[in-house]
């Protein structure tokens, strides 16, 4: 073992230290420990935050969207949906519709955005299908006509939200009146339907406004000359949707915009970037903050060693040994801080996630609850940003034991 290691590990265990000296040591440790764990949790819940609102977004939205460049809709949808899929990494495309509408109820009317799904997109079906509460995604897609020859009404799907705020539920009739086709005929123009079912995504945006309903009668409902308002796409991987959008582009030429689900949301994810930075910065400084105990822990052992340090310089101890010998105290101080701190923070993120500690207003922040995603390059993070400022706190007392003269220090022992 290297003389600076024994001597610096010997100094830390050393029951001759002065009090001061140990509680500012144990200061230091516990602030390290407690600004680590704070650090670990901030980027846990940043990073929950991010990764449930990316979740509940590609629930309902589409990897990428494919319009018109003139915002006219698609009448030759069909052909460039057999166009899409010789894209490369495009799983599937499909045609949707997007319409405003007020949805009447027993309790209300609310406002309403009717989306159209086409029944052979199984992806469409299958996001549906997971956030579904309640009724059966087949019913949207049933005949006009019953098999005794009676009319059926044609049946949606509405979100938890609206469906509270209008008083309908399963099985009940609801009065739509559709923006598009209203605006055409300038009257409004009353439609009915069934509840079919209630979905709950998570996200209160969609919640609260979405219904769904078939592709044929959305394209019916919004008008005969209204077929498909764009096309929904399926990539393979939806962190490389930037490259799969840009062969869209190229596949399809100017006459056609697509748009990506980052590109959409570009305002959102870049607001929770710098949320994410800022609080890193704060903490930083916090653990800085407490760093500063090191350097003043290790003032006290120097002006205790001061005797020792002249001893050693006397057996021809280098400048580097010195500093060394005062540097890898500091430093273990660190380590057993940052080690605390991340068995602190780590148990902080099971406890959060387990007992769904941060729940948060859905109207506001668009989702319920927030869990807590600890990743390990967040914590490798956390602990090397501790670890360097409590080196950083150890440069200062280790140069001035470097700076202890021998001859004033033996005449001041003596």
């Amino acid at each position: 073992m290297p003389y600076e290691l024994f001597l610096a590990l010997r100094y830390f265990r050393s029951r001759r230290r002065r009090r001061m000296a140990r509680v500012t040591a144990l200061l230091a440790i516990v602030g390290i420990a407690f600004g680590v764990a704070s650090l670990i949790v901030a980027l846990a819940l940043a990073n929950g935050f991010r990764d449930e609102m990316r979740d509940k977004i590609l629930r309902g939205t589409a990897h990428i969207t494919v319009m018109r460049a003139d915002g006219q809709p698609l009448a030759d949808y069909r052909q460039v949906i057999e166009r899409l899929r010789q894209v490369p990494n495009v799983n599937a495309a499909s045609p949707t519709t997007y319409d405003g509408a007020v949805v009447s109820g027993p309790s209300a009317s609310a406002y309403a955005v009717l989306r159209g799904i086409d029944g052979a997109s199984t992806s469409a079906r299958r996001e549906l299908e997971r956030t579904l509460v309640t009724g059966s995604v087949d019913s949207l897609f049933e005949p006009a006509v019953s098999e005794n020859n009676e009319t059926r009404l044609p049946n949606v799907i509405l979100g938890s939200e609206l469906a509270k705020r209008t008083g309908l539920q399963v099985n009940d009739v609801a009065e739509i009146i559709p923006a598009s086709a209203s605006l055409i005929r300038k009257a409004p123009i009353y439609r009915h339907v069934r509840v079919a079912g209630i979905f709950r995504s998570g996200l209160f945006e969609y919640d609260s406004t979405w219904t769904y309903l078939s592709f044929e009668r959305a394209a019916i409902f919004a008008g005969p000359d209204r077929p498909a308002s764009l096309i929904s796409i399926e990539v393979q991987n939806p962190d490389e949707v930037k490259q799969v959008a840009a062969n869209v582009r190229a596949a399809l030429g100017n006459g056609y915009t697509a748009i990506d689900w980052q590109e959409a949301n570009l305002q959102l994810f870049t607001a929770l970037a710098l949320e994410r930075r800022v609080g890193m910065i704060v903490i930083a400084l916090i653990i800085l903050i407490a760093a500063l105990n090191i350097t003043t822990s290790l003032i006290l052992v120097v002006v205790e060693r001061r005797s020792d340090i002249a001893i050693l310089r006397t057996m021809s101890a280098t400048t580097k040994s010195i500093m060394a010998i005062f540097m890898i105290e500091g430093a273990v101080i660190g380590v057993i801080g940052v080690v605390m701190g991340v068995a602190l923070g780590q148990a902080a993120c099971f406890a959060g996630n387990h007992y769904h500690l941060v729940q948060l207003p859905a109207a506001v922040y668009s989702i319920g609850a927030v869990p807590f995603n600890s990743q390990l390059r967040d914590v490798l993070l956390a602990a090397a940003v501790a670890f360097f400022l409590s080196l950083l706190a150890t440069i200062y007392p280790a140069q001035a034991a470097a700076r202890v003269r021998p001859v004033e220090a033996l005449r001041e022992r003596n």
